[in-house]
């Protein structure tokens, strides 16, 4: 009889029994990169080791930036343009379509409606394009960061500043926030084809993406609850509750409805 059930490592469960040890299935993939080993973190290989934000000046300060070089980034498709500031500073942040080396880059209140120049939303006119905006003041930008992507400036109230995302969403933000004027370079790149699939998986490499991911239906039962079976299908329910136990927590987690969705008749 089973005297004992307990876990081995990350991959194997033991069973400890009078005729000797049994070791069952492993964790699904899911469980495994939750857990968070090496082989599913992303390289820090081509990095360039500094965050793309904006310094962070105060609302009263007005600083002036030249751009010395343009930079690649691995696992980022937007080119980041290195700024040196007057007092020596070296910050990285997202270039804009037309950036070269020599431009100069001005960060305050007092900044002209120029490319590249980062200013308050507060002072940006209605119908600019914008992109690196804050989300909140001083996080040297959060959103819009995407290559080729940019935003536009809706309306100012007394909420707040309103802005239309690529998304074609609206978003109300802190008037204090800083934006940069212009579009962020890079756009098509994700369009080309990958042709190979290691040049794939070295892209989703540098991003901490899993790549490729074997669809549950194809393993074997003893590795996934949706294998096994003389044919490729789930077998059951493919919704499971979200207080599943890890090892069944696979498909649709508290999925609030499921199938496709159907247009009712208008009469």
């Amino acid at each position: 009889m089973v005297s004992k059930l307990k876990t081995l490592n990350n991959h194997k469960l033991k069973i400890s029994s009078k005729k000797g040890t049994i070791y069952l299935g492993k964790r699904p993939l899911v469980r495994r990169r939750g857990r968070g080993g090496h082989q599913f973190r992303s390289t820090s290989t081509g990095k360039v080791g500094h965050k793309a934000k904006y310094p962070r000046f105060s609302l009263s300060e007005q600083h002036a930036g030249e751009i010395i070089d343009l930079v690649h980034e691995r696992g980022r498709e937007a080119p980041l343009a290195k700024v040196r500031f007057e007092d020596g500073s070296v910050s990285f942040v997202p270039a804009i379509l037309g950036t070269k080396v020599g431009t100069t880059w001005n960060f305050g209140l007092k900044s002209n409606l120029e490319q590249g120049n980062v200013i308050s939303i507060q002072n940006i006119p209605d119908g600019t394009t914008v992109c690196n905006v804050e989300r909140h003041f001083g996080d040297g930008g959060a959103i819009v960061k995407s290559a080729g992507t940019d935003a536009t400036i809706f309306s100012h109230g007394e909420e707040g500043v309103t802005l239309k995302l690529p998304s074609g969403k609206f978003i109300t933000l802190n008037p204090k926030n800083r934006a940069m004027i212009g579009t962020l370079a890079g756009g098509g790149s994700t369009d080309r084809p990958f042709m190979l699939a290691g040049n794939k998986w070295r892209s989703f490499r540098a991003k901490g993406l899993k790549y490729p991911i074997v669809r549950g239906v194809a393993q074997a039962a003893y590795v996934h609850p949706h294998g096994g079976g003389r044919h490729q299908h789930v077998g059951q329910s493919s919704t499971v509750s979200r207080n599943a136990p890890p090892g069944a927590k696979v498909g649709s987690i508290a999925a609030r409805k499921t199938g496709r969705a159907r247009i009712k008749e208008r009469r």
